[in-house]
C-alpha cells in the first residue's frame, strides 16, 4: 500500500528544479477524460503539480515526469524520488525529445542509474502486463506520430523501459513522446479514427492496481 493514498485518482505531475517540467499541458485533462469515458475509476478533475522536493509527493501513488532539457535532481529530490518509488509509488517518465541521445534521455537515465543501480532501468517485453491491463496492445507500446515524423532521433522505439520494484513497475520510462502525442483538447478525439489515449488508460490502470 502507498502512503496516504486517496480514494480518487489524481493525475500528479512532478516539478523539479532543473530542466523544463511543465510540458504538454493539455495532456493530463485528456487522460482524465479517457478514464472517465472508459473506466469506473473515480477521478479528481484537475491535474495536481507537486514539487519533487516536497513531502506532498507521498500523497499520490501515480506521478508524471517529463521534459526536454537537463534532469539533475538536487539532494532532496533524489531522496524523495527513491523513497517514493521504493514505497510503492509509480512514476511515468516521458522524454519529450523522443531522442535516446538527447539531453533529457541521457540525464534522466543517469539519475536512475545513480539512484537504483547501473542496470536497474531495463527494456520490458512487449507482452508485459501493462499492455493488457485494460486495452490490449498485442505489439507492445503503440507508435506515436512524433516518432514517425522524425524530429528526434528519427527512430521508432519498439519498447519501453522500466525499473522493477518488488515485481511491479516503479518507474515506466518512454522515449516515444506520449505526452506530446496526447497534448490536445480532449473534445478533438472525435476527429480521430482511433483514440490514441487508450494506452494512457492502460498505464493508469496498471499503476493503480499495484
Amino acid at each position: 500500500m502507498f502512503i496516504n493514498s486517496s480514494s480518487k485518482f489524481t493525475f500528479t505531475r512532478f516539478s523539479y528544479h532543473s530542466g523544463d517540467w511543465d510540458t504538454d499541458q493539455r495532456m493530463p485533462s485528456n487522460i482524465l477524460n479517457s478514464l472517465l469515458e472508459y473506466t469506473t475509476i473515480p477521478i479528481e478533475q484537475k491535474e495536481k503539480v507537486v514539487a519533487l522536493s516536497s513531502p506532498d509527493i507521498f500523497n499520490s501513488p501515480f506521478s508524471y515526469l517529463s521534459g526536454h532539457k537537463l534532469v539533475q535532481f538536487d539532494e532532496q529530490e533524489r531522496t524523495n524520488f527513491k523513497k517514493y518509488v521504493q514505497n510503492g509509488g509509480f512514476v511515468f517518465a516521458d522524454d519529450c525529445n523522443h531522442d535516446i541521445d538527447g539531453l533529457f534521455a541521457k540525464s534522466f537515465e543517469a539519475q536512475m542509474a545513480a539512484l537504483f543501480g547501473q542496470d536497474a532501468l531495463k527494456k520490458i517485453p512487449n507482452d508485459h502486463e501493462i499492455y493488457n491491463s485494460f486495452f490490449k496492445f498485442e505489439k507492445g507500446p503503440p507508435t506515436t506520430s512524433f516518432e514517425l515524423n522524425g524530429w528526434g532521433d528519427d527512430l521508432v522505439h519498439d519498447y519501453l523501459k522500466a525499473i522493477i520494484i518488488n515485481g511491479r513497475i516503479g518507474v515506466l520510462y518512454s522515449n516515444k513522446d506520449y505526452g506530446c502525442e496526447w497534448d490536445y483538447d480532449f473534445r478533438n478525439k472525435r476527429f480521430l479514427a482511433e483514440d490514441n489515449t487508450k494506452f494512457g488508460v492502460n498505464i493508469v490502470v496498471y499503476a493503480m492496481s499495484s
